[in-house]
Formats: structure tokens, sequence, C-alpha cells
């Protein structure tokens, strides 16, 4: 075992605080990463304050890390001492169920291991993410990052790049669609730059105006106020997918009425409240509902490979590890262009 230091929620009360925790000695399949960066999801406070119930403290939240290869066990062929290399969302699944052969670990019929907040299939021990100055993870789960691409930039895409990547990709978006994409945050900023380089035309719906000259920085082609009936009643049959993104209860049945026959709507946000639809709004165009969750190990790699090529990155606001309260808290108030991150070089 190795000494590791982080920040941790000891109860879903109180604040993120210092803490000493072991990380396991390297297992012949490890890699040994020293975090350099981890990005700030919604889901970490979430998990942080148990507001999805089930919550394991002490916590060591973060699963967008980055960093730089330490030490690998004597079975790794695909990393070095000094590479760089990251962790998202996932460090386990059975392996051995359709889906997870399949590369599609995200959807193990088991459940897949988490980075944080859950338990090592292994040995029962309380898996800690990356909030934390190093990380022990089977190569299998382990990224390579492209030393072309800011490191900081490139955290948030393990968990809101692969989680907007993943479903555009899935459903086919190309040159020739309509997308729209529901909010404009972490994982909306990055819809709008995917679908974008996909070669779709983009239009952004936000319930703020001043939204409007970022969303066509971004890759918006049209931004649609939605809280404007007669805008929003414009749309309706005009759309081939919609994504939305937004994570706050809000009424889905306008998005449904924007898409055209066979149109998707998927969601990626994830609402406290249940979604309450129209089903004539689906009956009578065939209209489809989905969801989608982050990525496997395959197509999280093609996406970070797709970034370097195209020198695609997250809008991020760098902090230091002491301001993650107040990041909490910004985060909250949508006050953030488009995601925090923490250089963990301030642990």
């Amino acid at each position: 075992m190795s000494q590791a230091k982080g920040y941790a929620a000891q109860s879903a009360t109180t604040p993120l605080a210092p803490f000493s925790f072991e990380r396991r000695q390297p297992r012949p399949d490890d890699v040994v990463i020293e975090i350099e960066f981890c990005g700030v999801c919604h889901s970490d406070l979430h998990q942080a304050r148990d507001e999805w119930g089930g919550s394991i403290y002490p916590m060591v939240p973060g699963h967008e890390i980055v960093g730089k290869v330490k030490a690998v066990g004597s079975n790794v062929t695909r990393f070095k001492v000094g590479d760089p290399a990251a962790v998202g969302v996932i460090v386990d699944s059975c392996r051995v169920c359709e889906h997870c052969k399949a590369g599609l670990e995200n959807y193990c019929k088991e459940g897949m291991t988490p980075t944080y907040n859950g338990k090592s299939r292994v040995d029962g021990s309380l898996e800690q993410g990356g909030y934390s100055n190093e990380i022990v993870t089977d190569q299998q789960f382990v990224h390579k990052i492209s030393p072309k691409l800011d490191p900081a930039g490139v955290a948030p895409l393990l968990c809101a790049g692969i989680t907007t990547y993943s479903p555009l990709r899935h459903w086919g978006v190309t040159k020739g669609h309509k997308v729209g994409v529901v909010g404009l945050g972490g994982l909306g900023h990055m819809a709008l730059k995917f679908a974008h380089s996909f070669g779709a035309s983009v239009t952004l719906f936000t319930t703020s105006a001043g939204k409007t000259e970022d969303a066509k920085r971004l890759g918006a082609d049209e931004v649609v106020i939605s809280k404007d009936p007669e805008a929003m009643a414009k749309q309706t049959g005009q759309f081939d997918f919609i994504i939305d993104t937004v994570s706050a209860a809000h009424d889905v049945n306008p998005y449904i009425s924007a898409l055209r026959l066979d149109g998707t709507y998927c969601s990626v946000g994830i609402p406290d409240k249940p979604l309450s639809i129209q089903p004539f709004n689906l009956i009578i165009p065939r209209r489809n509902i989905s969801g989608s969750a982050i990525g496997g190990t395959p197509e999280t790699q093609e996406m970070l490979d797709y970034c370097a090529e195209k020198g695609i990155v997250s809008d991020i606001e760098i902090i230091p590890i002491q301001k993650i309260e107040e990041a909490y808290a910004r985060m909250l108030k949508s006050d953030v262009k488009y995601r925090f991150v923490i250089d963990m070089k301030t642990l």
C-alpha cells in the first residue's frame, strides 16, 4: 500500500477537506498515475452530498483525471513511465458479459465499478477518485492522451466529452443532419463542439439570451430562447436529433415536438424528477426517446484520438483544490465557462 492524499467528503453535510488514505500496491496489470488535473463534474457534487442516495464515505470524488504514469505493473504493455495518461468514470467491470465483451463496459450487466463511490471487485476496498495526488488503475481502463492537447482541457473529456460524443456517434449524426442541444454548460458546450465538427447544422436551446455569442463561438448555427413560446413553436418537426444536457427538472415535450418523423430525443442530463411525456407527441410522428451514459473504453479512446486530430478540448477555469466548495457553489449557479478543472499541484 502507498500513502495518498486528497480532499474528501466525510458525510453528506460536511465540506470537502484534506484527507490521507491508502492506495493499493500495484498489481501486474496496474498503472500508477501521478494526477496533474482533475475536472469537476456535477455528479461529484450530487454524490458528495448523497443527492442520488447510496453514497459511501469517506469519499474522494473526481473522475476526469489526467496525469503522468509514475509506475507500471509487470504485465503492462500499453504504457511506460512518463507517458501522459487519463482515467475516466470506470475503473473495472465484470469483463465477461456480452456488453463488456463488446467494449461497452459502461453498460456492464453486473454494473460497472465507478472511479469513486464504489467498491473494488477484487478485495471490496473503497474506490477513491481524482481529487488526489495519484491513482492506481488497471491498464484496460487507462487511456492514452495526445501531448498535442492542453492536459487541463483534456480532463473534462473523460466525462463531459464522452457523455456527449457517444450518443452523437451512436445515432449517426453527420453532415446534413439538424441537431438540437438543450442547455449550455459542461455537457452542452461539448455537444456543440462535437455536433459542429461532425458537420451537422446545430441549434442551441437555452433560457438565457446572454449565451448567444458564446454558443455561436462554440459551434451553434442558431440559438433559440426556450422560454419564448413563439420561437419554440417555430421549431416543430425540424430536428433529426436533440441531445438534452440539462440536469434540472424541466418540460421536455417542446423538444420532443421539435423532432422530425423518426427523430430522436436523447437525455444525458439527470433531472431529480421523472420526465412527463405527452404520448401523442411520440405516437403521431413516430418519435423516439432515449438516454445514454458515457462510453466504453474503446469509444472513449476513439473520442480522445478524435479530439487530438481536431484540436478539441473543453473550455475550462482552473482552480486550486482549496476552492472546491466555492466551485461547487458557483456550479449550482451555472457560474462557470464551462468546466472547473482542479490543478492538483495545489494539493
